[in-house]
């Protein structure tokens, strides 16, 4: 009961933090930030015109070796391989948590929950949102119906085969290579090339039309975006100055966490 007390004074704690107003203002978005936003909004609304048809035919005739394959490579999309680990260790933090611990650890502590609570959110709130909104446009897998109609709709419907627009797997992928290249920069590239992968694989093996994906992906980047924003402003893991993530805590700190703990 102790330990649960713990965790949820912790939680508690970290709640009302997130949720307190701004203590500093970051950076506007800038022209740039919204042109490429609507530029990315013409090309999915273009991709349904032009493309979602014709990658549906173009992936019906692929090899099923490769179908096969993408469909083993497209589960690890799945927000639970981010979430779960990242839950996990953020309640075990809090589970270690205690009021007696030095002023330093208890910073460090409060330092490495701020850094994977913000992995938590900026995954995790794009495909929540993802996941509401998809059931309510309703628009109609490749595979449903005889042949591919990128423009069937059934608004409201809360059922998987119309819950195509937008693409869970490309936003938590996307989402997480914001996230993570924020925090650790030199992931950037793999992280990139993560997402780039599980987005394909879902149009080759026809759940998700390519406007689909693109429409996650734009899903993912901003919503990721916007929490890194949310956080610099609270002056948490990044600088508002220019959203840059503040080091995380050096060895030596760390090593001064795990004498504490094993002291207490």
């Amino acid at each position: 009961m102790l330990i649960l007390q713990r965790i949820g004074d912790h939680l508690l704690r970290w709640m009302r933090v997130l949720l307190r107003g701004p203590q500093a203002k970051p950076p506007p978005w800038g022209a740039d930030g919204l042109t490429a936003i609507a530029l990315a909004v013409a090309v999915i609304v273009a991709s349904m015109f032009i493309l979602d048809a014709r990658a549906s035919a173009w992936a019906l005739h692929l090899p099923r070796w490769l179908v096969a394959e993408a469909d083993e490579i497209t589960n690890f999309g799945l927000s639970g391989y981010f979430l779960y680990p990242l839950g996990f260790i953020l309640l075990g933090l809090a589970a270690i948590w205690t009021p007696w611990l030095p002023r330093g650890a208890q910073g460090t502590l409060a330092a490495l929950s701020a850094r994977l609570g913000f992995l938590f959110v900026a995954i995790g709130l794009p495909g929540l949102f993802v996941t509401i909104v998809k059931r309510i446009i309703g628009r109609a897998r490749p595979y449903v119906g005889p042949q591919d109609d990128p423009f069937a709709y059934m608004p409201f419907i809360w059922r998987p085969e119309y819950a195509s627009m937008p693409s869970g797997h490309a936003t938590t992928a996307t989402a997480a290579a914001i996230a993570i290249g924020a925090i650790w920069p030199r992931m950037r590239g793999v992280m990139w090339i993560y997402a780039l992968v599980i987005m394909s694989t879902r149009v080759v093996i026809n759940v998700h039309h390519p406007s689909d994906v693109l429409a996650g992906a734009l899903v993912g980047i901003v919503g990721a975006l916007m929490v890194r924003r949310w956080f610099a402003a609270r002056r948490l893991v990044f600088s508002a100055a220019d959203l840059r993530a503040y080091r995380w805590p050096s060895r030596a700190r760390m090593k001064a966490l795990g004498r504490a703990l094993v002291a207490g």
